[in-house]
């Protein structure tokens, strides 16, 4: 790793555009990925994997082209272990002032047996002979050992040994299928930091996926345990159950510094912005109670909350909705409101306090808020008017 890197530095890698379009339903046109990736520069973030240039005419084009505008971010493409996909991959991204080949091969003894039909030493070998290769078409390489956090540790030793020595800045540990716990992660990374012995000439990353609800977790852990490059995804996107949410990501280390003590370049307040856009150009809606970015994860119905807001906004919500992209909180009127919600509303609607039947209405409000889910602003006025 150079020297002058800040040690507390934390490099985002967003995959939205590759692993994040294999979601089922989620491929995305060119103009859709340019419209992302320039999103994604505009908030920072350091590494745009465009794509996987050798999987169609349509992914070489689109990573050729993001290639001509990301001027400030580095853009990634991916290979496997293959000549072709490499000399591709360097040809797709050739354009971008800075510019990552990102090698993976499988590294456990599961996907090497079924998966590759290959054995270990010819496992090295590929990883040795790829670098070399990737290193002579670009300066950036990154390999990743895919279901790393089932693999071998003395094998997964000499992988990493390896790749650093044959040129490789960056090693990524990727949770392929979302297996660890957030201990057994960050005990993987502190095991490679203390027995690779050239792991200092590399940043080590981790891609987590999120199987058992864990990857965001599990990148966290990782990076308290050394790794300083977390790959992941607008809105999570990604296989099966998807990837590391950068959204969360991000606002567990602004929020909770106090215990992630790290810094990135994420202008959190285009956020929600990414998501909208995102779930847009997906067609795949974000659950309301998403945390970060849901419709939910900023409103309050419960009356006892509301009270709280109303009075000090830290009482209930421990980032701002400005910090993420968002005007304000919403206190949506519902069964379970209290009076100070709804004083306030009639406030916000124009209604003078002291001319209304504050009871009465409320009452009223009360009787239908029973029988009916979503109060509308047209409600309370017929409410009042009434």
């Amino acid at each position: 790793m150079s020297e002058n890197i800040d040690k507390d530095r934390v490099f985002i890698f967003d995959t939205t555009l590759r692993d994040g379009e294999q979601s089922p339903g989620a491929s995305m046109n060119i103009e859709e990925k340019l419209s992302i990736a320039t999103l994604l520069e505009e908030m920072g973030v350091d590494v745009i994997e465009a794509g996987f240039p050798i999987a169609s005419n349509g992914d070489f084009d689109a990573v050729s082209k993001i290639a001509q505008i990301i001027t400030r971010s580095t853009v990634c493409g991916l290979a496997r272990t293959i000549k072709n996909d490499i000399e591709q991959c360097a040809l797709a991204i050739k354009s971008a002032p800075l510019k990552r080949i990102h090698i993976v091969i499988s590294t456990s003894s599961l996907h090497m047996k079924y998966k590759l039909q290959m054995t270990p030493e010819s496992v090295l070998e590929a990883i040795r002979d790829s670098v070399i290769l990737a290193r002579n078409l670009v300066d950036d390489v990154e390999l990743s050992a895919e279901d790393g956090s089932r693999t071998d540790h003395d094998f997964l030793c000499r992988c990493v040994e390896t790749a650093i020595t044959a040129g490789a800045c960056t090693i990524n540990i990727p949770d392929t299928v979302g297996w660890s716990m957030p201990n057994e992660y960050a005990d993987l990374i502190s095991m490679l930091l203390a027995r690779v012995p050239n792991i200092d000439k590399a940043i080590l990353s981790v891609h987590c996926h999120n199987d058992l609800g864990l990857a965001v977790a599990n990148s966290l852990a990782a990076v308290c345990a050394g790794a300083r490059q977390i790959e992941c995804t607008i809105n999570g996107l990604g296989e099966r159950a998807g990837n590391a949410a950068l959204e969360e990501i991000i606002m567990c280390i602004k929020t909770r510094s106090d215990r992630l003590p790290y810094s990135n370049n994420i202008r959190t307040e285009l956020i929600t912005r990414a998501s909208r856009l995102v779930s847009s150009i997906t067609g795949i809606s974000v659950q309301p109670n998403k945390a970060i970015v849901g419709k939910n994860a900023f409103a309050h119905e419960s009356g006892i909350h509301q009270d709280g807001i109303l009075k000090n906004s830290k009482t209930y919500e421990i980032m701002t909705p400005e910090s993420v992209g968002l005007d304000k909180s919403i206190l949506v009127l519902g069964k379970h409101s209290g009076r100070a919600a709804f004083k306030s509303k009639l406030k916000d609607l124009g209604y003078n306090l002291e001319n209304v039947d504050i009871e009465v209405a409320f009452c009223r409000f009360k009787d239908l808020a029973d029988c009916k889910k979503d109060i509308s602003d047209d409600d309370v006025k017929s409410i009042i008017e009434q």
